[in-house]
């Protein structure tokens, strides 16, 4: 299974009372697809909101973005959590709702050791004949995955890849020692292109919400050769990578991401608490980006 190199992971559009918007949500889907490009969309995984989606939502998004996608992308379940029972289960009935692979997050909070770790994604794996990605993303979860798990995973027959927001010297050592067809994707935006430089395959990203054609661009400029272009749209979307997640100090994701996408014509609604919506100053300093790049 290729999951594509540029897959976005998805925000659930909300009514004004926090329940799920369908109608925005197709028109979403289509957006994500046909303009800004995207190979593949991961349904509720924590930009998606997971933790304040109910079992029931979740399982209510699967089956309704398999069917409104209808083939044109991959559509991947996040089906982790810190509960490996629960993770178990719910990748059972994703799989079930026709999903065509698993982003599974780093259990948060509990910190296991990298021995639990091991046990915690090879259990959830061995429940489904699914694809599996790996999350490994320390600054929200307490717990880094290392380099010597992640090889240990990557032996496992359905575990086919990591979205790693590690350094660079991580991702080098998993792509460098990793099976070929094990793929390394950045978590980061503002990493996606030195990623790419040091044998990632591509990027599961929020800010291509809003400029995926343009990093479509990037990355096929980058394998075709054509570095200096592609360093020079990286350097142009870096304003953009970093004011998503910091606009103008760092804000929880999809803060920043959902408010974006009101301002480019396709409102999604808030977030659910206990995120808030925007403040008036990180508004503005939206405003003033996105007019940079528009």
């Amino acid at each position: 299974m290729d999951f594509g190199r540029l897959i976005t992971a998805m925000v659930t559009p909300f009514h004004t009372d926090g329940q799920i918007d369908w109608a925005t949500t197709e028109k979403l889907i289509d957006h994500l697809i046909v303009q800004q490009q995207s190979d593949s969309l991961v349904v509720a995984g924590t930009t998606g909101e997971s933790p304040t989606l109910t079992e029931t939502e979740k399982l209510e998004l699967f089956r309704f973005v398999v069917k409104h996608v209808a083939g044109r992308c991959k559509v991947i379940a996040g089906t982790g959590s810190n509960n490996t029972a629960a993770s178990i289960e719910l990748t059972k009935e994703a799989e079930a709702c026709g999903v065509d692979g698993i982003l599974l997050v780093a259990p948060y909070y509990n910190r296991p050791s990298q021995e639990g770790l091991y046990q915690h994604f090879k259990a959830i794996a061995a429940s489904t004949t699914l694809p599996v990605l790996l999350y490994n993303v320390e600054g929200r979860t307490a717990v880094n995955i290392s380099v010597e798990t992640t090889l240990r995973l990557a032996e496992i027959d359905n575990i086919v890849g990591t979205k790693d927001c590690a350094s660079t010297d991580q991702l080098t050592q998993i792509v460098a020692r990793a099976p070929k067809n094990f793929k390394v994707y950045s978590g980061d935006d503002s990493a996606a292109l030195p990623a790419l430089a040091i044998g990632g395959y591509g990027i599961i990203s929020v800010t291509s919400h809003i400029a995926g054609a343009e990093m479509k661009e990037m990355i096929e400029a980058f394998v075709q050769g054509e570095t200096a272009r592609a360093a020079e749209l990286h350097g142009m979307l870096h304003p953009l990578f970093r004011g998503m997640f910091a606009c103008p100090h760092p804000v929880p994701n999809p803060v920043a991401i959902k408010y974006s996408l009101g301002l480019k014509g396709l409102p999604v609604g808030g977030v659910r608490l206990p995120l808030v919506a925007a403040t008036e100053a990180e508004a503005q300093f939206l405003r003033t980006l996105l007019q940079i790049t528009e």
